[in-house]
């Protein structure tokens, strides 16, 4: 149960800190959401919105982490 316990709060701290970023780009001015690629539809009454490169980035930088926790932890 204890390595449970250490998966669930890595993972809470992990999306803090994600949570945390993402609010500091925000203020920052880092269009999250409006990068080129990111393909947005709008019409009277509704609007689509499939955030690509913005997806391709949080995977980019995800598997970063991912991989340098993972060689640490070694």
């Amino acid at each position: 149960m204890q390595d449970l316990g250490r998966l669930l709060l890595g993972a809470g701290l992990l999306l803090c800190v994600l949570g945390a970023a993402v609010l500091l780009f925000g203020r920052m001015g880092v269009p999250l959401g409006r990068l080129p690629g990111d393909m947005n539809w709008r019409g009277k009454g509704w609007s689509v919105s499939f955030p690509l490169m913005t997806s391709i980035l949080f995977s980019v930088v995800l598997s970063l982490l991912f991989y340098l926790f993972g060689r640490i932890r070694r």
